[in-house]
């Protein structure tokens, strides 16, 4: 791998992560209103914690494609196109 690709690579993962921060940060402010306007204007019951929950997921499954899946999907691509490239007779330079 050059640095080019490198370069590339390290890029992406940089923006997948600030993505994500982005999403945490607005999943946090806006949850954060909706409990302040639940607890606010309803003496009834609590439903904040619905999307609170829903949302949550949404954000944890987020977490794991950036920190824990990360290039995952690219290695399975790389060892597919190698073995391609070798069924084919071509080598990979």
């Amino acid at each position: 791998m050059n640095n080019q690709e490198a370069y590339k690579q390290a890029k992406k993962r940089v923006e997948a992560r600030y993505g994500f921060y982005i999403h945490l940060s607005v999943y946090l402010a806006v949850n954060l209103l909706l409990v302040i306007i639940n607890l606010s204007s309803s003496s009834e019951g609590f439903w904040f914690q619905y999307p609170l929950l829903g949302w949550g997921i949404g954000v944890v499954f987020h977490a794991l494609s950036v920190f824990v899946f990360a290039g995952r999907g690219s290695l399975i691509s790389e060892d597919m196109i190698e073995k391609e490239m070798n069924r084919e007779g071509l080598r990979k330079t």
